[in-house]
């Protein structure tokens, strides 16, 4: 039976339709992944991704394979401004890995505005890392939704900004270590004690005064 019009219209977009989808199985664009190791020198991680790709053998059929690993993945941390916000990495923990239109060697060696170092576009040799994206599995407990929050993933030490009221709150279960001068401008209120050079102020005498119902002059 001779083909009509129809059949052989609906033969090319099969065609083009495949072509299509064959070229996009190839182009990378994010994908989750997860650390497996973090080069703090480089800033770079070694990232497994965590969606398996598809292969069809010749008869047809499916099987699921791991994508291999990524090696030396740009790290992408909050950045500008001459400041930083930096991560602890440690294997484990889940990210983003986001591919670049065209290579990125060149640019990743020297900064500035480089050439492609190769014809690839969206492959997978050329991946940013963004850390923080969560499963379900790994998500975080009470996310504050009423302040900006750094803070440990249990929540237990953590600086919280309030938009509304302005107020700033540090919790630190641990010690506060600042290092340099502290200026304050307003009161200091504090319920327990407070030591300057190993002299508390609760329980610190002072000589030279003689006993009796009168107080010791200001401080001076």
């Amino acid at each position: 039976m001779a083909l009509t019009q129809n059949d052989r219209v609906e033969d090319e977009l099969l065609m083009m339709e495949q072509f299509f989808s064959g070229r996009q199985s190839m182009m990378w664009t994010a994908l989750p992944g997860i650390v497996r190791a973090y080069e703090p020198s480089t800033m770079t991680c070694t990232v497994q991704l965590a969606i398996q790709g598809r292969v069809e053998d010749a008869k047809g059929n499916i099987s699921l394979v791991s994508l291999p690993q990524l090696l030396k993945c740009p790290i992408v941390f909050p950045h500008a401004g001459g400041c930083s916000i930096t991560f602890p990495i440690v294997p484990g923990d889940e990210c983003l890995v986001v591919f670049g239109c065209r290579a990125i060697d060149f640019w990743w060696q020297n900064g500035g505005v480089q050439p492609a170092a190769e014809p690839r576009m969206h492959d997978l040799s050329d991946g940013f890392v963004i850390p923080g994206p969560y499963s379900q599995q790994k998500k975080i407990g009470s996310p504050s939704t009423t302040e900006v929050e750094i803070r440990s993933d249990d929540g237990s030490a953590k600086v919280a900004l309030n938009p509304s009221s302005h107020k700033i709150t540090i919790v630190a279960p641990g010690d506060l270590d600042i290092v340099g001068d502290v200026n304050i401008t307003g009161d200091v209120v504090v319920t327990k004690d407070v030591k300057a050079s190993g002299i508390s102020l609760n329980s610190h005498v002072h000589g030279g005064v003689s006993t009796g119902p009168n107080s010791t002059g200001g401080p001076q």
